[in-house]
């Protein structure tokens, strides 16, 4: 059976005629598309990483990687704080107060009954919140304080009695890694308790 020609004699084959532009830029992906594709990619290989199941995708090696047997970050963190033998459990503490006299006051006292190593005065903070029914806004001076866990409470009962909120702030939050030398620091300026 002859094959059907064109009007200029060129026979057709049974492989398809080549892509127009307009038909391959319908067929490429959005660059949204290929950016969401990226960032899953990327998520999913976080992901992986954190739970540490990365070195158990074989059939996904973008998965895997040259430090699967590398400890994490946040386990050289913590090994750091257990096997530091000059370090203890160590915690950074927020209070604000209403301005620098206060301040000064406040940071002075719980340096001088060692319940912190370091207090650190951060003014110009703007707090909003709820109070007495309303919505109050105060300009205030914030404290971040650096000292041991087994002081927390002798230092919030030492906050309370010395600062002039009726329901002054005293939030901890923990320590889990850093500098070990600043660490140690730590445990040599505060007390025993």
């Amino acid at each position: 059976m002859p094959l059907p020609t064109l009007s200029r004699g060129v026979a057709l084959t049974s492989s398809p005629p080549p892509p127009s532009a307009a038909q391959i830029q319908r067929r490429r992906p959005a660059p949204l598309v290929r950016a969401l594709w990226v960032l899953s990619v990327g998520a999913l290989t976080a992901l992986a990483y954190r739970t540490g199941s990365a070195h158990s995708h074989r059939q996904f090696p973008l998965l895997r990687s040259k430090f699967v047997n590398q400890p994490s970050v946040r386990a050289l963190q913590s090994t750091a704080m257990e096997t530091a033998s000059n370090t203890v459990p160590s915690i950074v503490v927020y209070v604000t107060v209403p301005n620098k006299e206060a301040g000064n006051k406040l940071s002075e006292s719980i340096i001088k009954e060692r319940l912190a190593a370091c207090v650190n005065r951060v003014p110009g903070v703007e707090s909003v919140y709820w109070w007495d029914g309303k919505v109050q806004r105060d300009s205030e001076e914030l404290l971040i304080i650096k000292t041991r866990v087994s002081l927390l409470d002798a230092l919030t009962e030492h906050v309370k009695s010395n600062h002039e909120y009726e329901v002054p702030e005293v939030i901890s939050m923990p320590i889990t890694g850093g500098n070990v030398k600043y660490l140690e620091w730590i445990k040599s300026n505060t007390r025993e308790e």
